[in-house]
């Protein structure tokens, strides 16, 4: 009779690290999180500046992948939701997208094997970068007594139910939509994680005494790395998609 113990390691384990430089500094201290959002905002920074210092009419290598992006950033997220005016937003949009993307596909990358955004500070911190640009950009496109008077009041309501639309939509914009934004990629990073390492765990245990059977879980180990990449491609993408809906609703109340 084969018995194979299953040790699935414990949540501190999978999402929070042991400070390795500066530690015990109240301060100032990294662990494997911090060091892969720097690394990330090295690779999103290094992408640009490479892809536009040997920029070519024919453009190859690094500039292939930029320029692809810009275009299907500027395509599919800003004219599809701002429109042509939303070009301006189109560098800080892409930034973005790119700076989730690589904080995020970290999860399959061998070693580290870690998603970043599956710690809540940074995808919160993104969300407030958000909620602060789309205020800015509705006051000074509207005027400041405006951008709030479109926002609480929604045109096509009756005048009776402004009672309960405008604390809704009071709790919306300030409140709602920044939570929202960070705990719908925080979420499905660590759904994400959960799985792979279940089906890592589960893969290493069988193997370990079983032999075939592990080739079942480890099938799907891989079909979950696979799928975890186009997720991280996924949320990336949700993210700024809702950034520029946030935007163009703060130019285009009408809208």
């Amino acid at each position: 009779m084969n018995v194979f113990a299953l040790d699935f390691p414990p949540v501190t384990q999978l999402f929070d690290w042991p400070d390795f430089l500066f530690a015990g500094n109240d301060w100032i201290a990294l662990n494997k999180t911090g060091l892969i959002y720097l690394v990330t905002l090295v690779l999103t920074a290094v992408l640009f500046w490479t892809a536009a210092r040997r920029r070519s009419l024919v453009p190859t290598g690094t500039q292939t992948v930029v320029e692809a992006g810009i275009e299907f950033i500027e395509n599919n997220i800003v004219m599809q939701t701002i429109g042509p005016d939303g070009r301006r937003f189109l560098p800080f949009l892409t930034t973005i997208f790119f700076f989730v993307l690589f904080s995020n596909i970290f999860e399959v990358v061998p070693f580290i094997q870690f998603p970043a955004n599956s710690r809540m500070a940074i995808p919160l911190l993104l969300a407030l970068v958000v909620w602060g640009v789309y205020h800015v950009v509705g006051i000074r496109a509207q005027g400041f007594i405006q951008y709030f008077k479109s926002a609480l009041f929604p045109p096509g309501v009756p005048t009776f139910l402004y009672v309960l639309v405008v604390p809704i939509e009071l709790l919306q914009i300030i409140l709602i939509r920044p939570l929202s934004l960070a705990i719908r990629l925080w979420a499905n990073m660590v759904a994400g994680h959960l799985l792979l390492v279940t089906f890592a765990v589960l893969s290493a245990a069988l193997w370990g005494t079983l032999y075939v059977p592990a080739v079942l879980p480890f099938a799907m180990l891989i079909l979950l790395t696979a799928f975890e990449i186009f997720v991280s491609a996924l949320q990336a993408f949700i993210f700024t998609i809702l950034t520029a809906v946030y935007i163009g609703g703060s130019l285009h109340p009408e809208h």
